[in-house]
């Protein structure tokens, strides 16, 4: 017997056949004699629909207000769900975040998790019930109802996997596995047998929407098996794991994009050791994260600095910017939008020099103007124009045959 966290996301509960669907699978598994907890995402485009009706009501609407908002969309799920694993015959309930013990910060719209109390939880697998749980939501130590942003349900069930010592998490969602890039734009795309937990969070924090950057964060801090698998195929999906499996020993393993971006530059700050860190300390006060960042020094002893944002925080980061420039001490600010990020990640890069190289010469081969770069041990990302990102997907994924097995270490 094994204790297993399902978790279904949007596009899984799409619908009520949808949602029967996703009550045979769980319930094939209870059926094998195993413990079930499943945790599911909001149905389909539900919560697009709250978030419209919000901004019909308010371009600015309370962040607190939206939560409260947002958080029901999934409990229209776990109702439905659980009524239909009633129907079926099997004894089911359903909780909330916060009832079933997810506290997290109080910060309204993207909170982390601080802690689970998973007592109620285990009470209820004692009993032979199967337990389903809204993802994506939470509450802070005042009681207040958070949410975890988006993406938040495969966070809900990676760390309920933990605080219930799961013997594995399984992930179901509309595709097969996590793929070398996205399949739905670049049609050579693999399915990848297995990923390493850093190949897979460096490919979900630089865009790759098949699972949330703080799920995989937590999978590798409590060593939880994780699988990638569809919620319609009957098939193996992706393990994630501390290390890859050797067939897969790929020098590039997946190639990342995001659209939306903006590049922002402030110039004239002043070259004191402290000026960068009051800059990003007064962005992050504010939520607002930076991702890559170029300096460069002028001959007036002053400081140009460039960093990108997603466009959406556009706005909120020119006001902080102009709220606190006195204190900030720069001259003026300027914005390009219409950006977009592409990565290569492959844990082969860190003992293969030229990769980098590589990847920039096929980007000047194919005509794509590089406008900023950032690199890790497994990572290179650059900043292109929007318009450019699926063909230098493409070029990419070519170049470093990510379609094929051929791009093995040697």
């Amino acid at each position: 017997m094994a204790l297993i966290v399902q978790k279904f996301g949007g596009t899984s509960v799409g619908s009520v056949e949808k949602l029967k669907n996703v009550a045979n699978r769980v319930i094939e598994e209870t059926e094998k004699g195993n413990e079930v907890v499943v945790v599911v995402s909001a149905m389909g485009k539900t919560t697009d629909q709250l978030v419209s009706m919000a901004q019909d009501i308010s371009s600015t609407p309370s962040k607190r207000e939206m939560d409260m908002l947002l958080t029901t969309g999934e409990q229209v799920t776990i109702s439905l769900l659980t009524m239909a694993l009633l129907e079926k015959g099997h004894e089911a309930i359903s909780y909330t975040g916060w009832q079933a013990g997810m506290q997290t910060e109080s910060i309204h719209g993207n909170a982390r998790i601080l802690d689970i109390d998973a007592s109620r939880i285990q009470a209820k697998l004692q009993e032979r019930k199967i337990v389903v749980v809204a993802g994506f939501q939470g509450s802070d130590v005042n009681g207040e109802i958070t949410t975890l942003g988006r993406g938040g349900s495969d966070t809900t069930a990676v760390a309920i996997a933990a605080a219930i010592n799961a013997d594995r998490c399984d992930i179901y969602t509309d595709v097969t596995g996590v793929f070398t890039t996205d399949p739905r734009f670049i049609k050579g795309a693999r399915k990848l047998q297995s990923i390493s937990y850093d190949e897979m969070l460096e490919l979900a924090n630089l865009g790759a929407g098949v699972l949330h950057p703080r799920a995989v964060e937590y999978a590798k801090n409590y060593q939880i098996p994780l699988e990638v698998r569809s919620s319609m195929e009957r098939e193996s999906g992706t393990i994630i794991e501390e290390e890859a499996t050797m067939e897969e020993n790929l020098i590039v393993r997946g190639i990342a994009f995001e659209d939306s971006i903006t590049r922002v530059t402030v110039y004239g700050l002043p070259q004191s050791l402290g000026a960068l860190s009051t800059i990003f300390m007064t962005l992050a006060k504010n939520q607002i994260n930076v991702d890559i960042i170029i300096q460069s020094m002028t001959a007036e002893d002053t400081t140009n600095l460039s960093f990108s944002i997603k466009s959406e925080d556009k706005k909120a980061a020119l006001i902080v910017l102009e709220n606190n420039k006195d204190q900030l001490a720069f001259e003026r600010v300027e914005t390009e939008g219409g950006l977009a990020k592409v990565s290569i990640v492959g844990s082969g890069m860190v003992s293969n020099p030229g990769v980098a190289a590589e990847m920039f010469e096929v980007m000047a081969n194919t005509g794509i103007q590089v406008k900023m770069v950032s690199t890790s041990e497994i990572k290179v990302s650059t900043v292109v124009n929007e318009t450019e990102m699926v063909k230098a997907v493409e070029a990419l994924h070519e170049a470093f045959k990510l379609g094929q097995h051929a791009n093995v270490l040697a």
